[in-house]
């Protein structure tokens, strides 16, 4: 035991020694003028070391530098600059003096991806003749760096003037095997529009056949999104994919994609044909769509005072209406694509649907919303539709076709009074030029057929209201006492005309054991006014005298109820009906004496009556 201590302790004092004689003997500014050709060599990109290079022995043999850059051909900015670089080399190179780097680490580093640091051509260059052959196109430099870490750095990122996204407490850990498969460790915060994302990752990269095509995996991505238009917990989750990249094809492939978002999973799949209107293909999958729980939305809450939702305002945040609203669609134009997305569950301003399924067709600015379905409660629905971008304005055109949805459900999930109920159905076509809600309300236009099925006013029994006004005008007749708050109708159809904010309600019909009714009338959509002019006929739970109940259930009596919806005002003209049901009255009871009594010296007089009445 004694001799094995003896002999580690003398191998350990020769290894210290031989260290201490090759540091004390190969300068590392040596290597300067080395490092900077092969940089220039493989890459064309120009390598700056500003001070002396020195020995870094513990733990690990390395080389330190002062501040550095590394330039574009012709940029006016490094592409990167670090104030500290390090150079992990190999021990036994060193001892034939060649230089083999194990590991290059960048502390501080800025990394700018802008215009002004890519390469450009010399302003005196010389101009090529007009009919040089244009050269092959070959690669830049290929990464060959087996071991890359950068801590606590910064990358610049701009694609468009106005446009930077800045990468910040940027850390980096990419090795690279001998077969050029590269394990990548990367996590960094992004600050953009009042948005603040927190992002890590760990995947590997295949780079054996890199130009011509790069495979990656990702086997995790974590994220926490927090902001202005956001929950107040933020959105965070979790992924991975697999994504393959050919350069000879220009394309780009994303395989076993899974993603969450809160309560919200997807999964699918996705592709790209970089061509010169590139095509994208998009598959997507949800068990579950929580969208209220993406965009911050509370379900159930009350119109304000203006009579507008009080969501729009909760906690500062648009509810998902705005924040899901296209306001500038003219992003079709500039690619070609499809989406296909199904869905188990969606969770949208409160209202759960079910079997939902969406595909849309984009050919440069021609959007085809080919299929929006899904069911609601026991009903379901489709909002098939085009949109046209390729002109000044958008153009949207829609064609609803909705079966006995519940309404109550949808009053309540924005926010209006739940006055009317029941199942309905629409059927038509509309047309705007926005998606916001307030252009939805002001300036669309369209028509169809509407139907509700097992109609429900609430806060006004119409039956009641009519004969207890009957009987306050008429001694003969009377009226069932009824405790209902509430008037139905077993279906309720009309003819339904969309212009500017105004709909216009024709041929309004419904009908039910009790009452009949037939009408028109006019909803303002943003003053949330109505003004509706019914006729109806009450068939059931008069009492008294048989003529005048059977003249009162053939008699349709007029109705109007207008003003706000949510506090409606009526006006019923029962007066005027029982005058000119008593005239009516008078008027057969003379003539049928005049008939009768043809003789009568009086009878003369009664036809003189009968003509002024």
């Amino acid at each position: 035991m004694k001799r094995l201590l003896t002999t580690l302790v003398i191998l350990l004092a020769v290894l210290v020694v031989g260290i201490t004689a090759l540091v004390v003997l190969i300068n590392p500014n040596d290597f300067r003028h080395y490092m900077v050709s092969k940089v220039k060599q493989r890459s064309g990109y120009t390598l700056a070391l500003d001070g002396d290079l020195r020995w870094h022995v513990w733990p690990q043999l390395s080389i330190l530098a002062g501040h550095m850059t590394l330039t574009a051909p012709g940029a006016g900015v490094a592409v990167v600059s670090a104030e500290n670089m390090r150079l992990d080399v190999e021990l036994w190179p060193l001892l034939s003096h060649q230089l083999a780097i194990k590991q290059v680490m960048l502390k501080g580093a800025v990394i700018t991806l802008t215009p002004d640091s890519s390469a450009r051509r010399p302003e005196n260059a010389p101009i090529e003749p007009a009919d040089t052959p244009n050269p092959v196109s070959q690669p830049g430099w290929s990464y060959d760096i087996a071991s890359l870490k950068l801590t606590d750095s910064l990358m610049i990122w701009q694609r468009q003037p106005n446009e930077q996204i800045n990468l910040r407490d940027l850390n980096l850990d990419v090795e690279q095997s001998a077969t050029r498969q590269a394990d990548i460790t990367f996590s960094s915060r992004i600050n953009r529009d009042q948005r603040d994302l927190t992002v890590s990752l760990k995947g590997n990269v295949d780079l054996s056949h890199y130009p011509r095509q790069m495979t990656a995996r990702l086997d995790s991505v974590n994220y926490q999104l927090h902001g202005s238009g956001l929950p107040a917990d933020g959105i965070k989750g979790e992924g991975k994919l697999s994504a393959d990249y050919s350069r000879t094809n220009q394309t780009l492939e994303i395989s076993n994609l899974t993603l969450s978002a809160n309560d919200s999973h997807l999964s699918g799949q996705a592709s790209a044909k970089m061509d010169a209107v590139p095509v994208y293909q998009l598959d997507l999958n949800a068990q579950h769509l929580n969208l209220d729980n993406l965009m911050g939305f509370t379900p159930g809450n009350a119109a304000d005072n203006n009579g507008q939702s009080a969501a729009h305002q909760s906690n500062g945040r648009p509810i998902i209406v705005s924040a899901m609203e296209v306001h500038n669609p003219s992003f079709l134009n500039a690619f070609n694509g499809q989406l296909n997305l199904t869905a188990d569950q969606v969770i949208y301003h409160g209202l759960n649907i079910t079997g939902f399924k969406t595909q849309a067709d984009n050919r440069h600015g021609h959007l085809s919303l080919n299929t929006l379905n899904g069911k609601l409660g026991e009903g379901e629905f489709n909002l098939p539709g085009t949109v046209d971008v390729t002109g000044p304005q958008p153009k949207f055109e829609l064609h609803p076709d909705i079966k006995r949805v519940a309404l109550g459900p949808l009053m309540q999930a924005f926010s209006l009074p739940q006055t009317l109920t029941g199942l309905l159905s629409v059927e038509g076509q509309i047309t705007g030029r926005s998606l916001t809600a307030d252009d939805f309300a002001q300036n669309w236009q369209g028509f169809g057929r509407m139907a509700l099925d097992n109609a429900r006013l609430e806060g006004l029994n119409i039956q009641q209201l009519i004969q207890r006004a009957v009987a306050r005008s008429n001694s003969s007749v009377s009226a069932q006492q009824r405790t209902e708050n509430y008037s139905e109708v077993k279906q309720l159809t009309a003819q339904a005309t969309l212009n500017h904010g105004s709909l216009q309600l024709d041929n309004l019909a419904g009908n039910s054991d009790l009452l009949s009714l037939s009408g028109n009338g006019t909803l303002n959509l943003p003053g949330r006014q109505c003004d509706v002019n019914l006729n109806i006929r009450v068939l059931q739970g008069w009492q008294g005298d048989p003529q005048t109940v059977a003249a009162l259930v053939a008699t349709p009596i007029p109705l109007r109820v207008y003003g706000p919806w949510d506090a409606l005002s009526y006006q019923l003209h029962v007066d005027q009906l029982i005058r000119k049901q008593l005239e009516d009255e008078v008027k057969r009871r003379l003539n049928d004496w005049a008939q009768k009594n043809q003789n009568h010296p009086q009878n003369k007089n009664v036809q003189k009556l009968l003509e002024k009445l």
